[in-house]
């Protein structure tokens, strides 16, 4: 399939189509000064980490992504978003004035290696714009729920910046001809290099070569692809679509497309945290659905709880969901017909089986009576996240494995969503590398 420029609305297709887009990046490619002007995805940046970003440079792509605006006491909701996605964009337009940003002089797609330290082996993809399918589409399924106001915080900084300022995370069908076309793509040095602060190793190959860019977009034209990672995104760019018909480059989304399996992204938990639960109260409430036992922690070995329970998720036999409250760890296992009917029966059974879908219905709602919403249950994107936050909050944190990438591309493909943030893909792509932007 030919490829077309990023600028232009998609045709009615439902092959997943990829195109060549005239990046913004910094103008200034040292790796010491990508690392400083980087960061991690806008959902895994904490206050304090956006404030020690925005403190590394006055050029931190976190000023773009997660701007920062005290409004006037009694500022509604609406109104603060807007001075807030406001200030993205005036700083958006002075970077590249100042010359701190600058445009491609054509389009590329660009190749993305992250090598983790230790020999783990590398995830290598392509960024490109993927247009978004049209309804009915099957070229790229979600996996997991989103929430409206999340959704509307990234409709508005898109709409106010007419920029992709990081992209979303593909995972797509296997393809033979893609290894052999990335291979050659990373010959020689890369475009962009940089080591982010997990150690990770990011290198980019800008690639233009007309053959080699129809080759690689008519060979992903064959695949299908399931969100990894931004939904929230991907459905701000549905939005944004919407409310901007006929507007160039706003039909696509830049996108990391990498392989399911091997040589692609592994799969990680994330853990949940209900503040304001004692220990006790939660399990006499769980006694009524799960079988409760103590989860024996050497309190002399190193990291004790912590490592009581990576040692529990490490072990591929191991069932049910841990509880803690930070110093006690809590197995509920075996949960009974009522918890089990919580669950909706008409669901794929490839949903219903996972241990984040029994959590939330059977335990969350059921048993403790929380409402799947910010306020009654956070989200933790680490061990030591959840158990900081149970003692932090006076609560729980409830520690559950990761699902497979095959439960989530199964679960993808019958229709069915997952309760939000229920993976954590890694390794992740660094966010102000690459920018799309949706116009010239």
């Amino acid at each position: 399939m030919p490829s077309s420029s990023a600028d232009s609305p998609h045709p009615a297709t439902t092959e997943l189509e990829v195109r060549p887009f005239r990046a913004l990046t910094y103008r200034r490619r040292d790796p010491g000064h990508l690392a400083r002007v980087s960061s991690p995805a806008y959902d895994l940046v904490t206050p304090e980490g956006r404030e020690r970003l925005a403190a590394a440079d006055p050029h931190n792509v976190v000023r773009l992504i997660l701007p920062h605006v005290a409004p006037p006491p009694g500022t509604s909701a609406p109104d603060a978003l807007r001075r807030s996605v406001g200030l993205a964009a005036q700083t958006l337009r002075r970077w590249e004035v100042d010359g701190v940003l600058e445009r491609d002089p054509e389009p590329a797609l660009w190749v993305y290696e992250m090598r983790p330290p230790e020999g783990t082996p590398a995830t290598v993809g392509w960024l490109g714009a993927v247009a978004l399918p049209p309804a009915g589409s099957r070229a790229v399924l979600p996996h997991e729920d989103t929430h409206p106001a999340a959704v509307e915080g990234r409709r508005a900084l898109l709409d106010a910046t007419d920029t992709d300022l990081e992209p979303i995370v593909l995972a797509h069908d296997p393809q033979p001809e893609v290894p052999g076309l990335t291979a050659a793509a990373r010959r020689g040095a890369p475009t962009l290099a940089v080591t982010d602060a997990d150690g990770i190793r990011h290198e980019l190959w800008r690639v233009t070569d007309p053959g080699l860019v129809e080759r690689l977009t008519a060979a992903l034209a064959r695949t299908g692809a399931v969100i990894a990672d931004g939904h929230h995104r991907f459905a701000a760019a549905q939005a944004h679509a919407r409310t901007r018909s006929g507007t160039p480059g706003g039909h696509a989304v830049l996108a990391l497309l990498t392989p399911m399996g091997p040589g692609g992204l592994r799969v990680l938990p994330i853990h949940r945290v209900v503040p304001d639960l004692l220990l006790d109260d939660a399990l006499a409430a769980a006694t009524a659905g799960f079988r409760v036992t103590d989860v024996p922690v050497d309190a002399g070995a190193a990291g004790g709880l912590a490592a009581a329970v990576r040692e529990w998720l490490a072990d591929e036999a191991a069932t049910g969901i841990l509880v803690s409250d930070g110093r006690r760890l809590i197995r509920l296992g075996e949960p009974s017909a009522e918890v089990r009917a919580s669950v909706p029966a008409e669901a794929p059974a490839a949903w219903r089986g996972l241990d984040v879908v029994l959590a939330h219905h059977g335990l969350f709602q059921q048993l403790w009576g929380r409402s799947d919403d910010a306020g009654g249950v956070l989200v933790a994107h680490s061990l030591e996240e959840a158990l900081a936050g149970a003692v932090a909050r006076h609560g729980l944190a409830v520690l559950l494995r990761a699902p497979s990438p095959a439960d989530v591309a199964a679960v993808a493909r019958d229709g069915a969503r997952m309760p939000r943030k229920s993976t954590l893909f890694v390794p992740k792509p660094r966010t102000g590398l690459v920018l799309r932007p949706h116009a010239d």
